[in-house]
């Protein structure tokens, strides 16, 4: 069984660095879509529940119309029975039937009453809910037509920038597997707590990239040699010299721009 070839400290410094050049490529593509993906989403959902609204408005009005009919109907059954009892009044043999007849038609008089405050009532119902469709489906439409010109705006971006993204994660990962499991958590880490998630950076002027702390000449000597992995004390960033910045941001230049 052939050997596995020994990686040496600075192939691992050079593919990390790497790493890093295409991770911040990948954060520049975010930077640029910004929060569109999120006011999209936000106006999705309100889009949605104002579309839910309107439909329990407009199913409210269906309930009180029913009632209304109800009522109505509760109308002529009341006006179909005063009219049996006044009729029954002309036949009747004695004032007990009479007064018992007076009380039906009274009864029958009241419930008449009854159903129209009701119906009032459910008219007046009627017009508050017709103003809160109306102001509802005008801010749906304002929102949809703001909805629309952000999907626009995205998909404008997502149609220039999707294609790099995914061939920049699928390099991202590739490169991930290429350096050994410890180094890539520390990065992560470190990518995660710093500023502009740099976790690997060259010495700039004595000093560590995206730092204002100064770097011991006898540490930067050790950095330039490449013999180890050296972190920033300070900030914990993983750094390398400027030379070989420069040559791997050469090289990833040429990588993206075939991307």
């Amino acid at each position: 069984m052939a050997k596995k070839k020994e990686v040496t400290v600075e192939e691992r410094l050079r593919a990390l660095y790497d790493l890093q050049l295409i991770d911040s490529r990948i954060d520049e593509i975010r930077n640029v879509r910004g929060e569109l993906p999120l006011e999209v989403r936000d106006l999705e959902d309100e889009v949605a529940g104002l579309n839910i609204r309107l439909e329990k408005l407009v199913s409210s009005l269906e309930v009180i119309d029913n009632d209304i009919t109800s009522k109505k109907n509760l109308i002529e059954e009341s006006k179909a029975l005063i009219k049996k009892y006044s009729e029954q009044q002309k036949n009747v043999r004695n004032n007990r039937e009479y007064n018992s007849l007076t009380k039906e038609v009274e009864f029958q008089e009241l419930e008449i009453e009854l159903a129209e405050k009701h119906i009032k009532e459910f008219k007046v119902q009627i017009d508050q809910k017709k103003e809160v469709i109306a102001e509802t489906k005008g801010r749906l439409k304002e929102r949809e037509t703001h909805l629309k010109h952000k999907k626009g705006e995205l998909d404008a971006i997502l149609a220039e920038t999707e294609k790099e993204e995914q061939a920049l994660i699928g390099k991202s990962e590739a490169y991930k597997n290429q350096i050994e499991e410890r180094l890539v958590s520390a990065y992560n880490r470190i990518r995660l707590n710093v500023k502009n998630g740099l976790a690997v950076v060259p010495i700039e002027r004595g000093a560590s990239g995206g730092s204002f702390f100064t770097i011991p000449p006898q540490v930067q000597v050790e950095i330039a040699s490449r013999k180890k992995v050296i972190t920033d004390e300070h900030s914990g960033r993983i750094l390398v010299d400027a030379a070989l910045a420069e040559e791997q941001k050469a090289k990833m230049e040429k990588m993206f721009s075939k991307l």
